[in-house]
């Protein structure tokens, strides 16, 4: 597809940023959205100085009018035609001391905020002819596979955006929209360090940010509506 409006979530740190750099270097101008000003900038000047076009936007996704923002700020640039919906968060407690803060907060996160963007994404996307999604999962959210202790919102909010992106592909297809899934295992970044500290991780982000980049491609045009489990060697 040719180059258009990307909006990376969770864009100042780990797969987020990786992403968006991968993006930016492919052409597209990049809207990234985090909580933290600091990372957004580092992110952003990165891009910049590779020669890219970058708009960082403190926001939390959680929030509908943080969300209007980013893509307020999105539409300057031109119509939305990607979203990377990438953005989460988790506290790790076990079952029963799950604080009920920390419930909400992580489902409000991780799949609210999927939501509010993809409900924003969508309206661009519908008046272009069409655009692409993809919604980052985890293993957390795959049926069958083993699960750690400690994680239960976690993996409540990830089994959620598998939900989302069958739901969103069939509400896509006929406007266009293809909307795919990608459930990485461990990924070497600060959350997987809070939810599992000590593991070695079988991928970087620069690995989940090349995949992002080819399932956005049309060579993957025929992958629609699932979520792809990625499988790699943790210890």
């Amino acid at each position: 597809m040719s180059p258009g409006v990307a909006v990376v979530t969770g864009g100042g740190r780990g797969v987020g940023r990786a992403t968006a750099m991968a993006l930016a270097a492919g052409g597209h101008p990049v809207v990234i959205a985090a909580r933290s000003p600091v990372e957004l900038e580092t992110t952003a000047d990165e891009i910049r100085r590779a020669g890219g076009t970058v708009t960082p936007v403190v926001a939390d996704v959680s929030r509908a009018e943080a969300v209007d923002r980013v893509f307020d700020e999105a539409r300057r640039l031109g119509p939305v035609v990607v979203l990377v919906n990438n953005a989460a968060t988790l506290e790790r407690a076990v079952f029963p001391q799950v604080a009920i803060e920390a419930f909400d907060r992580t489902i409000a996160v991780n799949l609210r905020g999927a939501f509010l963007c993809a409900r924003m994404a969508f309206k661009d996307m519908v008046a272009a002819g069409g655009g692409r999604i993809v919604n980052i999962a985890s293993l957390s959210g795959v049926a069958g596979v083993e699960k750690f202790a400690g994680l239960s919102p976690y993996v409540i909010s990830k089994f959620g955006i598998v939900g989302l992106t069958e739901s969103l592909a069939v509400e896509g297809a006929p406007h266009g929209i293809r909307v795919i899934g990608l459930a990485p295992g461990a990924v070497e970044t600060q959350l997987l360090q809070r939810a599992l500290p000590g593991m070695r991780a079988g991928a970087t982000p620069a690995d989940i940010a090349r995949l992002i980049v080819f399932l956005l491609s049309d060579a993957a045009q025929a992958l629609h509506g699932m979520t792809l489990p990625l499988y790699s060697n943790v210890t």
